[in-house]
Parts: structure tokens; C-alpha cells; sequence
């Protein structure tokens, strides 16, 4: 199939707003269906679906799964024989070929993403095979994919689906080929940096995870300034820590609405796209900096947490608020503690199934009688601040991804026309 290039109109001017030096040509624009094919995958009936072993792998849709908001490739385990390659007339695509879903926002690549080389991919999924690999480099138009909105590239049906034959049409503005390595290049470390900051994060996590499990079991102890062992641990029901604190609104919006999830307590406005909370709000539960929240149908799931971000806000009246007494607990250790393994299986069984499967009904009484070994004050500040140091180092790796993506966001927006 011939190459055709469609020049840009002349008033407008192709050019970057950032550009590696020694390149100064202006872009030229390739209708995405003269540089590459776009179509579907293969159905695979159920004979062929979770054999081992076998030739080829192939990738289904349902291979995509999601982890914050964040759509990612799972290690695709599915495999087909030469056999059934043949029977079904299928051809693999071959390494470097952008896919994405035909339903549902996601883009990926199988040059960065796959651990392996030609494949499959099923029905549901578009791959972008391009065969002038002489003009387009397979990276940097996977990255072009990134600067736009898929929905642009969708159907108009009541559910958006992406259509190979607007995908083809459209034109994408590329330099040349060695220009676009050095872009593809580039923003591949990117990645590559934010992929070992992500899984940096990660060892700290597990880190964290275990070091929790022996803190809060006992098997790790601290010594006090003189070396000697902090007195034995004390053992205590829950109830007798907590004190239940009832407030609530005379009025609407009285302060901001305050969400508790399962990994912390957000502003509304800032964890939702929209308001989750009725339009009058009066009635609801006050919550103040240092007390404890919890969804007693969604406690067993682990949304529970210690408010230590805002001085005041308003939760729904459906959670539980609790002070700590003073003389017995140290708040920023229950923090950790109330998150640990023991107590998460603890209040599964203090809670019964209700309606719903992801809801189980709380009973206080139980919740209340859980017994717990209670360390001293001074040494719960003890493993308080040491869980704090993990927890420091993480928001550090964090904020250190959070830079690096929106660094990448800028070169997306300045390395492309």
C-alpha cells in the first residue's frame, strides 16, 4: 500500500513549542490510515480460552483492569496453540502495536506494557499495526494517543465505543523519523522513572505492612532513654479507649462535608466529581481534628480512620464518632493500629450480612468488646513516631510521582502539535 501525506494547510504552522536542538523542520500531517491498520481482534470460543502452555498468547479486554483510577495491563496468562492460530486464520499482531479497548478509556502499548512478544488480542480490542514503520515510530504515536481525548475517536451511540474507521481518518502531525525517536525516547524514561518511583513506593508499603504486624503483635518492642523494656502491655476492650462524641448541624453547610474512605478522610469537594451529600445537610455528624470515623456497614471493608487533617467538618449521619480518652490511648498510634490485620478480621466478625453483599450491619456491643493489648502511653508514642518516618518516606516517593506525571503532562502538551 502506497504512503500518501497530507500537507497542512499553509497558514497554519506545524512547529512544537518544545523541540530537541537540531530540529527545526516544520511537521507534516499522515492520515493514521495510510501509515497502519486498524481493527479488531478474534473471537476465541471457550474451547480455546485458558489453555496452557501453548504457542501464542493473546490479550481479552478483560485483561485491563483498573488500580486508582488508573487503567493498567495485567499479565496476560492466556495462551492458544499453532493449531487453532491456523483454524481461526488469526495473525498476531506484532510487538509495538498500540491497543486499546474498544469500550471504555484506555490506551495501551505492548512494547511497554507486555513482557512478551507478538500476540493476540480478542474482539473487544483495536490494535494500531503500523506498517510504514519507515515514516512512524511506534512509540511516538502511541504518546500522540495520549494528548487526546478517546472520545474523539468514538462512535456517537448511546455507549461509546471506538471506531476503527475514525481512528484511520484521523491525521496526526509528525517530524521526522529521528525526531520522533528522540521524543519516544525521552518520554520512555518518563515512565521508566515513575514506574521505579511507583514500585519504590510500593517495597515501602510492604515494608510498613510488616513491620505493623510485628509492632502491634508484640514481637517487636521498644526500650525506654535508659535501655530498660517499657512495662507489660495491658489488656483492654476497645469500649474502654473509645467514648462515643455526638454532635450535630442546627443548620445546613455548617462546615465542609467530610468523606471517610477506605484510605482516608477528604474533603468531598475534592475526592468527588459531583456532591454525594443532600442538598441540606442539617443534622449531620460533627467531626473534629483527632477523632475517630466509621461506616459501621462498611467497617469490615476497612473504612475506618482518624481525622488528623481538618480542624471541623460535617459527616454523614450514618457514621460513628469517637473520642479517645486521653490516659489510655495516644491517637496517632490507633491510626496504624485500628488499619492492622488483627483488628480488620476483628471487625468482620463483630459485624453481620445485610442487605447488601459489601454491607455488612455492625453490631456495636461486639465492636466495643473487642479485647486489645494496650502498650503504655510512651510506647505507643514510640511506635507511633517510627510508623510516621515509613509513612514520611512515602508521601516523599509520592509527591516524587505526582511531579514526575505532571512533568510528563507538560511534555505532552509542548513536544506535540
Amino acid at each position: 500500500m502506497s504512503t500518501a501525506i497530507t500537507h497542512i494547510k499553509t497558514e497554519r504552522q506545524l512547529v512544537p513549542a518544545l523541540r530537541f536542538p537540531g530540529n527545526m523542520g516544520v511537521w507534516q500531517e499522515m492520515m493514521i490510515g495510510n501509515f497502519a491498520n486498524v481493527k479488531s481482534g478474534y473471537t476465541f470460543s471457550r474451547e480455546y480460552q485458558g489453555l496452557k502452555n501453548e504457542k501464542w498468547l493473546y490479550l481479552k479486554v478483560a485483561d485491563i483492569g483498573i488500580k486508582s483510577n488508573i487503567k493498567y495491563l495485567k499479565t496476560a496468562i492466556n495462551t492458544i496453540s499453532e493449531e487453532t492460530l491456523r483454524n481461526i486464520k488469526a495473525k498476531p499482531y506484532r510487538k509495538g502495536c498500540t491497543i486499546f479497548p474498544r469500550v471504555g478509556m484506555a490506551l495501551l502499548n505492548n512494547n511497554k506494557r507486555l513482557l512478551y512478544e507478538d500476540s493476540l488480542v480478542d474482539d473487544n480490542v483495536l490494535a494500531l499495526d503500523i506498517f510504514d514503520i519507515e515514516k512512524c515510530d511506534d512509540e511516538f504515536i502511541f504518546y500522540w494517543f495520549l494528548t487526546k481525548h478517546l472520545s474523539d475517536f468514538c462512535n456517537n451511540g448511546q455507549i461509546p465505543v471506538i471506531s476503527a474507521s475514525r481512528v484511520k481518518a484521523f491525521h496526526v502531525p509528525v517530524p521526522e523519523k529521528i525526531e520522533q525517536q528522540k521524543i519516544a525516547s525521552f518520554l520512555s524514561a518518563v515512565d521508566e522513572k515513575t514506574q521505579l518511583l511507583t514500585k519504590k513506593k510500593a517495597l515501602l508499603e510492604q515494608y510498613k505492612k510488616g513491620v505493623m504486624q510485628q509492632l502491634f503483635s508484640g514481637q517487636l518492642r521498644f526500650k525506654d532513654e535508659n535501655r530498660n523494656p517499657y512495662p507489660d502491655w495491658v489488656d483492654r476492650k476497645l469500649g474502654e479507649v473509645l467514648k462515643e462524641f455526638v454532635e450535630k448541624t442546627t443548620k445546613s453547610n455548617q462546615h465542609p462535608i467530610l468523606s471517610s474512605t477506605k484510605k482516608d478522610v477528604y474533603l468531598q469537594s475534592e475526592y468527588f466529581t459531583r456532591d454525594i451529600a443532600s442538598k441540606d445537610n442539617t443534622g449531620y455528624k460533627v467531626l473534629k481534628r483527632n477523632q475517630l470515623v466509621f461506616s459501621p456497614q462498611n467497617l469490615w471493608l476497612g473504612n475506618i480512620n482518624i481525622n488528623v487533617k481538618y480542624d471541623i467538618g460535617i459527616v454523614s449521619p450514618s457514621y460513628k464518632v469517637f473520642d479517645f480518652k486521653n490516659d489510655l490511648a495516644k491517637v496517632l498510634y490507633f491510626k496504624d493500629f485500628l488499619l492492622s490485620n488483627r483488628m480488620m478480621y476483628e471487625y468482620a466478625q463483630a459485624s453481620e450480612q445485610g442487605a447488601s453483599v459489601v454491607r455488612r450491619n455492625l453490631d456495636m456491643p461486639s465492636f466495643k468488646a473487642i479485647k486489645i493489648q494496650l502498650p503504655s502511653i510512651e510506647e505507643q508514642q514510640k511506635i507511633a513516631t517510627y510508623l510516621a518516618r515509613i509513612d514520611t518516606k512515602i508521601e516523599s516517593v509520592n509527591n516524587q510521582i505526582t511531579q514526575t506525571q505532571t512533568f510528563k503532562k507538560g511534555l505532552l502538551q509542548q513536544m506535540f502539535v
